[in-house]
């Protein structure tokens, strides 16, 4: 089974491209979809969590809030070290869970896997890829995605992609580089041209 990695950076667009893959039949394991569900369950990521950032990250029930912890770390003067400090808590169990669903796609025999994923170099997940495609987009395409979608102020979606890594981090390392700037038909071509290349197939 091949490991497709996806990955980019906030606001790109990868879940158009994560769409795509899927309607050929391969799978897609979303990373922060994990994250979420890992947090829902209150469980030892949680209690790492508050034990770094504090008890008002967590809401009425003992969960993490999710906006509580992102109002800790983003915008802070140490925004780095704060972000360094989550990723490592949260990597772990991100990555145990991600391996679990992987290890199923083999046992299902598909022939393909999509492993969705923003910070996929930063986990070290893309040493379970074959292929890593990198998503990047314009700074305004992005900028207007994240307003639409998270319903951010200007200032924060600011923030949220000044604190991301610029494209030259993806072109760098990903073995191929799609650019979403909204032609849905010209992506998708793009994608068949990969599968191809790739031996997954669009079948």
């Amino acid at each position: 089974m091949k490991v497709i990695g996806l990955t980019g950076p906030s606001g790109a667009g990868k879940s158009l491209v994560a769409e795509i893959l899927a309607s050929y039949g391969i799978p897609v394991i979303n990373a922060d979809e994990v994250y979420h569900d890992i947090l829902s369950r209150g469980d030892a990521c949680t209690e790492e969590l508050a034990d770094a950032f504090g008890e008002n990250i967590l809401d009425a029930g003992g969960l993490v809030c999710r906006a509580a912890l992102a109002d800790a770390v983003f915008g802070k003067p140490n925004t780095p070290a704060l972000l360094h400090t989550l990723n490592t808590i949260t990597h772990k169990y991100v990555m145990s869970e991600i391996k679990k669903r992987l290890q199923q796609c083999r046992k299902a025999s598909n022939r393909a896997a999509v492993l969705d994923a923003p910070l996929l170099f930063e986990a070290n997940a893309h040493l379970e890829c074959d292929v890593v495609i990198g998503v990047l987009a314009s700074y305004q395409k992005r900028l207007s995605r994240i307003l639409s979608r998270d319903h951010l102020t200007p200032e924060a979606a600011e923030k949220r992609l000044a604190a991301g890594k610029d494209d030259d981090f993806y072109r760098t390392r990903c073995d191929h580089i799609l650019i979403n700037n909204d032609d849905a038909a010209e992506l998708k071509k793009k994608i068949e041209q990969l599968l191809i290349e790739t031996g997954v197939g669009i079948d």
